[in-house]
């Protein structure tokens, strides 16, 4: 079972893009997708194109997808306004005094974005095993959703929600419950793969390995948590690939085959989320795609 497994990034998730359109056009063609933040957008968008082909054409595209969602991405994320919406500063000083407080940011540009791109009769009928990753920030509890289940565009919503940048989700409404970016505890989602029984598994992470020093405006309150955001993701998204590099070397041993191939950026990745264009978007994507195709150029699938 051949699986792609896409890593968090916020809108560094256009370095994903590219890489991703390496690997489909290399010939790996995955029976699972899984994504967290901004790999489950990705992720979504691309189990919905293998559904609608499968459905209207009984045959699945991969590199046709890929492209679809290059296109997705160059036309429909090109400012920040795209994204989100910055709120002013006397209603979020009047949302915190009044214990209302629900993100720096409102997020209805993304939110229609996601609706008006995404089907769940067509995700829930795509042959294309889907799961995308949250946390219910009440119980700490992370969960995992599968097209099958009810509301299934919340939890894509709240996977891609950033904590105190966004709001939190409440699946249908709900309020005992809400939920938000999946990174909070895992940003590469290897390990759900593994149990879910992959055995050939292509992974694309945002970040690099290291942290590397770099200026940062710390007295700006969104870049001081993008960056403290940026630091944790890239501890915990280590610690994903270490265990996961470590479980499959150990199946091997065993006599179990299995194949894990991570790509992720040498050097870390410039976007700034509050001041970005098309030009920037396509450069990550191209990107992208150059490591991509230089990481998958000996690789027969």
């Amino acid at each position: 079972m051949k699986a792609l497994v896409l890593g968090g990034g916020s809108l560094k998730g256009a370095y994903q893009v590219g890489v991703v359109q390496a690997a489909l056009e290399a010939g790996f063609a995955p029976d699972m997708v899984y994504g967290i933040s901004v790999g489950g957008l990705n992720a979504s968008y691309m189990v919905h194109e293998a559904g609608r082909q499968f459905i209207e054409q009984k045959n699945i595209d991969w590199p046709r997808i890929s492209r679809q969602l290059i296109e997705f991405w160059v036309k429909n994320i090109t400012k920040p306004q795209d994204i989100a919406l910055i709120r002013s500063r006397f209603t979020l000083g009047v949302d915190t005094l009044m214990s209302r407080f629900d993100g720096l940011l409102d997020t209805t540009p993304l939110h229609t974005l996601i609706r008006q791109h995404l089907n769940e009769f067509v995700l829930k009928n795509s042959p294309i095993k889907l799961k995308v990753g949250a946390v219910d920030i009440v119980n700490g509890d992370m969960v995992y959703a599968t097209p099958q289940d009810e509301y299934f565009l919340d939890y894509v919503l709240a996977s891609s929600s950033l904590p105190m940048i966004m709001p939190p989700i409440h699946i249908q409404g709900h309020r005992r419950s809400a939920y938000l970016d999946g990174g909070l505890r895992v940003v590469a989602p290897l390990k759900a793969a593994l149990q879910d029984g992959a055995t050939d598994i292509v992974c694309v992470a945002c970040h690099t390995e290291k942290i590397y020093n770099e200026p940062v405006n710390y007295r700006n309150l969104l870049k001081l948590i993008e960056r403290m955001k940026d630091i944790n993701v890239n501890q915990i998204v280590n610690s994903d690939i270490a265990w996961a590099e470590n479980y499959v070397e150990k199946e091997n041993l065993k006599g179990r085959q299995l194949h894990l191939r991570v790509i992720r950026p040498e050097e870390p990745l410039k976007l700034d989320m509050l001041n970005f264009t098309s030009e920037d978007i396509v450069r990550l994507i191209v990107l992208g795609y150059k490591i991509g195709h230089q990481a998958l150029k000996d690789v027969k699938f």
